[in-house]
């Protein structure tokens, strides 16, 4: 069994997200002991959508200007079309991702949210999936772009779609469990 105990992990995201791909990782790090918090662009509240239909809101337990990833285990980085491209306009929100793929710590990215990546510039060399619409986008950021349910690379986990969380929850559990707690690399 998995334990992530004395681990906080950042779930970095906005209004648009899609609701499965933030609440099923964020569940399953907390089952696993592990301390999730929703970091997001403002103080408040964010809302989730089911594709384009509203969903619920959550509550934003921290600002992204006001984090930096030494504060942080791990990362994952819901999609939902709206929420990665509200997100890679924000220069603090870019430095975060810039911080976790520079630290090596791990980083789970589903969806459309590779687009923070490509913002960020950091998938040059790296091999990651992500939906479809944005492969050219990952490819002409300089990363090997593949079809596949769930790809590590390293310390980064990433996924296509809501159909393939089981997968990408169960090896980003163990991508997290190896890295020591607090340590960077």
């Amino acid at each position: 069994m998995a334990d992530l105990n004395g681990k906080k992990i950042a779930f970095l995201a906005t209004d648009m997200v899609e609701q499965v791909e933030l609440t099923e990782p964020w569940n399953a790090v907390a089952a696993a002991g592990g301390e999730p918090e929703l970091v997001s662009l403002e103080a408040g509240e964010i809302q989730g959508f089911n594709h384009y239909d509203k969903a619920d809101t959550f509550h934003v337990d921290r600002t992204v200007g006001d984090v930096t990833a030494d504060a942080y285990d791990g990362l994952v980085i819901p999609g939902g079309v709206g929420n990665p491209d509200t997100m890679r306009m924000d220069e603090d929100a870019l430095r975060f991702v810039r911080e976790f793929a520079q630290s090596g710590k791990p980083m789970g990215v589903i969806c459309h949210a590779p687009w923070m990546l490509v913002e960020a510039d950091v998938v040059r060399g790296r091999t990651l999936t992500s939906f479809w619409s944005i492969k050219t986008d990952v490819r002409n950021a300089g990363g090997d772009w593949v079809d596949e349910q769930v790809v590590v690379d390293g310390s980064l986990v990433t996924s296509r779609y809501p159909k393939d969380i089981p997968a990408f929850n169960e090896r980003l559990i163990e991508v997290i469990e190896r890295a020591p707690v607090g340590a960077v690399g």
